[in-house]
């Protein structure tokens, strides 16, 4: 088993002025594998949400198991799996 935390940006508040501009939040990146396919998105829509095969919404920590951390790490998103 492995725990796949999803990827994350950092942001800082928009229109906070000078004094938020120096403060950043942790934005997570939701992964969807759609057709045999992983992609990254900051916002997916319901429709994607629905259409995907793997959904990894931003934000959470998640169990996967031996093959899809393989599928996961040949995508290129094996920095975010730790064995558990």
């Amino acid at each position: 088993m492995y725990r796949f935390t999803t990827p994350t940006v950092e942001e800082t508040p928009a229109g906070g002025g000078p004094l938020f501009s120096r403060m950043t939040l942790h934005q997570g990146i939701s992964v969807l594998r759609t057709q045999g396919v992983y992609s990254s998105y900051r916002y997916p829509s319901l429709t994607e949400v629905i259409a995907a095969e793997e959904v990894y919404l931003g934000g959470h920590i998640y169990e996967v198991d031996d093959e899809a951390a393989v599928r996961l790490t040949s995508a290129g998103y094996g920095e975010y799996l730790e064995a558990i």
